[in-house]
């Protein structure tokens, strides 16, 4: 019996251990998806989840990467299928996740013609993809597949794989034994990547030199938890953590100093200023003023990207290696600090936080202050929680205002800090791990964006998780809140209110239109009980809740040109500018009753 190129390309995938598509329906890719459909029919097949916009379909195998490890993989068709594809693999791209892109092209026989759909993919693909080839044969899909899943796993990078729409359905070709073919295998399986002894003996010397040590973190010291408590329990040191790695080691360690940057904390920012000598583990933290100025520190920097070494921080020790892998064979070598004044100091000043943080989130707001939201959320989540964020102001909240506890996940946009990336995140934790609750904190700009039509792909396949709990959280405000503040204090100027105002939109509402819980709260005290009863919901749940847009998204450290500025927005008619003076002096001197 023969085999369409299609349905070898299925089985293909799935021997690479593919098991799970999302992705959107069109006729350039209707091959393949009659192909996932004829695997199914066979008890052998791949999971196909049709989402709303191809967008979200990238997205989420990149949020399935994040969350799993495992290569995420979407599929569009060609055209403009593919084209809405790019963000969501750019959002990959700069968070090193491994993405496989399936899209589908015009036939081989109109290339070059100008048909319906048919664009030049390969050179659209080109600057995301870290593998991008467009297929003219059968014989070639087969390296095509291997080579696109192998340099993505390989990478942490895009791998895209363009099938014309005839190659589909042509007779599998296996490649012949014979000149102007290749043979490929499926498999890879990461090397163990340490640095010589040399370089690790002169990391421990800068190391236990140090008085001072301040250690960042991100998501490539994921697999190296125990390793990074063991190195900073060793040289009496402080953690900070970039924002991709805020999931990495819980917030009750008394040395964790949280988030780093203008979403940051006030210990991270004096870890960073006081330190004589920095250790970088894993970390693409671009932001350079929130690191040590340029001298004071001695460091040291682990990446198991090359291109990363030396890039942020001019580094003493630049060490090429898995993070878990180097970080155990330095360890012997450090030496403990007998002096632990420089870490008790750290922790006093992170338990200060914690209490100035409760401040600022019980401090009134016109209804209700944004940071409660999260700050209320926190202690009620389980342990085994994930929790994902969009860009913007909500983002300030879940990097400050969330104290991650061990075993729970949270991820957001870093590198591309893009919106509408949390409700497909969430969805694609809930299929990774349908037995655990998930919460997606997104301001109403994304909801609006493109997330709101997401709510549906959520009510096609809620009944199919094991637990049904899905909550995402809205923050309606009515504003680009972010981009408000950024207007404000970065370039001085008032709320524009031609691009910041956002519609009033009834989320709860809509989400009950679909079947789902939702919540509306509008008052500050019923917020511990709306999380608690969505964490008991048995159903996703939309919590909607009225916020404060003025509530000012204050970074750890306030610069003179950047308060001119602030002040000089106010003076220029800023449409708050009363209710953001009262609200930003609330939140600084407002203190516990």
């Amino acid at each position: 019996m023969t085999m369409k190129t299609s349905d070898f390309f299925v089985k293909r995938l799935k021997e690479w251990g593919v098991t799970r598509i999302f992705g959107y329906p069109g006729d350039g890719i209707n091959g393949v998806l009659g192909a996932i459909q004829r695997a199914n029919k066979a008890g052998d097949g791949i999971e196909f989840i049709q989402v709303r916009h191809e967008e979200m379909a990238a997205f989420m195998a990149v949020g399935h990467a994040k969350f799993t490890g495992e290569p995420g993989v979407c599929l569009s068709t060609g055209g403009p299928g593919a084209t809405h594809l790019l963000t969501g693999l750019y959002d990959a791209k700069m968070d090193h996740a491994p993405v496989l892109a399936i899209s589908g092209q015009a036939e081989t026989t109109a290339r070059g013609a100008s048909y319906q759909q048919e664009m030049n993919l390969d050179r659209i693909f080109a600057d995301v993809a870290n593998f991008v080839q467009e297929a003219a044969s059968p014989a070639q899909v087969r390296h095509l597949v291997d080579r696109g899943v192998r340099i993505a796993i390989a990478q942490n990078g895009v791998g895209v794989v363009i099938l014309p729409k005839d190659i589909q359905d042509e007779e599998w070709q296996p490649p012949a034994h014979t000149h102007g073919f290749t043979h490929s295998a499926v498999g890879y399986q990461r090397p163990r990547v340490i640095p010589h002894d040399c370089d690790l003996q002169r990391a421990a010397e800068v190391l236990n030199a140090g008085k001072k040590v301040a250690i960042l973190i991100g998501a490539g010291a994921r697999n190296a938890a125990v390793e990074v408590v063991q190195a900073a329990n060793v040289l009496g040191a402080g953690v900070a953590k970039a924002l991709l790695g805020k999931d990495v080691l819980p917030d009750d360690a008394p040395f964790v100093t949280g988030s780093i940057g203008l979403l940051g904390t006030e210990p991270s920012w004096k870890l960073m200023q006081k330190c004589d000598t920095l250790l970088m583990i894993g970390s693409g933290f671009p932001w350079t003023e929130f690191l040590p100025p340029e001298g004071q520190a001695r460091a040291v920097q682990i990446d198991i990207d090359p291109a990363m070494l030396g890039l942020r921080y001019p580094c003493e020790v630049a060490l090429h290696g898995d993070a878990t892998e180097t970080l155990q064979a330095l360890l012997p070598l450090l030496t403990h600090k007998e002096d632990r004044s420089w870490q008790e100091e750290i922790a006093r000043q992170v338990q200060a936080w914690w209490q100035v943080m409760e401040q600022r989130a019980m401090a009134p707001a016109r209804p209700v202050n944004p940071q409660r939201v999260v700050w209320e959320m926190s202690p009620l989540l389980p342990e085994n929680a994930i929790v994902t964020s969009d860009s913007g102001s909500c983002a300030n909240w879940f990097a400050r205002d969330y104290r991650v506890k061990q075993g729970q996940r949270a991820s957001l946009s870093g590198g591309l800090a893009c919106m509408g990336a949390a409700v497909p995140y969430a969805i694609a934790a809930k299929f990774a791990a349908p037995e655990k609750p998930v919460v997606a904190l997104v301001g109403d700009g994304a909801m609006q964006m493109n997330n709101m039509a997401e709510l549906i792909t959520v009510q096609k396949y809620w009944q199919q998780w094991q637990d049904p709990r899905l909550i995402i959280c809205v923050f309606n405000n009515q504003d680009l809140n972010q981009v408000t503040w950024e207007q404000r204090v970065m370039e001085g100027n008032p709320r524009f209110e031609a691009s910041q105002q956002v519609p009033d939109v009834r989320y709860a509402e809509f989400a009950r239109s679909l079947g789902l819980q939702g919540i509306f709260v509008d008052t500050p005290e019923a917020l511990s009980t709306a999380w608690q009863q969505a964490l008991q919901a048995d159903r996703p749940v939309l919590l909607e809740v009225k916020t404060d847009p003025e509530v000012a998204p204050l970074p750890p450290h306030i610069t003179l040109k950047q308060a001119k500025a602030f002040m000089a927005s106010m003076v220029k008619g800023d449409r708050g500018a009363v209710q953001v003076l009262s609200d930003t002096a609330s939140q600084l001197f407002h203190k516990k009753s």
